[in-house]
């Protein structure tokens, strides 16, 4: 009876932690962000700043690793293809330290990025800086960008939509209806929804 309780208390524990809505630190939705220079898989650096012409970002943490991840390439592509046209491209990170999460080190990123055919920055947080700032807590976790007067306000914190796992589940789209809004001058009805995926892998947390 005893093993029981504690194997239903892991299991709770386990299933709560793959569920986030705003990050008890880090950005809320109105903060301003600060921008960031990070190494692309093409070994440049890239920062927000370098997008003079783009009217906001898409900033999706994700990895290679994570299933929620690898379940969500394909629809952080199309919201690439989507938007970016429009002023508002994606910049992929990944948070994750390669020394905890093996197969998400920058050599693997450049692997997998080639195999998917990213149309998008695909930057290593190394020294995982950036992802604190954020408040980012799992893969994926997205944040949307929206350029006001010079600054970039967090108009949107969580999923990219309300199936994590199986896209032909999804009923509501949660960034492009959030990117949708935005383009129209409006604000999104939803700001904050839930962020379902893996923590994100620092041996500073473990």
């Amino acid at each position: 009876m005893k093993t029981f309780k504690i194997t239903l208390l892991l299991l709770v524990v386990a299933t709560i932690s793959a569920f986030t809505i705003n990050p008890s630190k880090g950005y809320k939705v109105g903060d301003e962000a600060t921008d960031f220079s990070l190494k692309n898989i093409d070994d440049t650096m890239v920062s927000l700043a370098d997008y003079s012409e783009a009217k906001g970002f898409i900033v999706v943490f994700t990895c290679n690793m994570c299933p929620y991840s690898v379940a969500n390439e394909d629809r952080i592509i199309a919201l690439d293809k989507k938007y970016k046209k429009k002023g508002f491209p994606v910049i992929a990170i990944n948070p994750n330290d390669p020394e905890v999460s093996k197969g998400d080190s920058f050599e693997a990123m450049k692997v997998r990025a080639k195999e998917k055919g990213f149309t998008f920055p695909y930057l290593f947080d190394e020294g995982q800086e950036v992802y604190p700032k954020y408040g980012a807590t799992k893969t994926p976790h997205v944040y949307i960008l929206n350029k006001k007067k010079g600054k970039l306000i967090v108009e949107y914190i969580g999923a990219i939509d309300d199936s994590s796992r199986n896209e032909n589940n999804v009923k509501e789209r949660f960034v492009e209806n959030a990117v949708d809004a935005l383009l129209k001058g409006e604000k999104p009805t939803k700001t904050d929804t839930r962020a379902i995926g893996c923590s994100i892998k620092d041996k500073r947390n473990s």
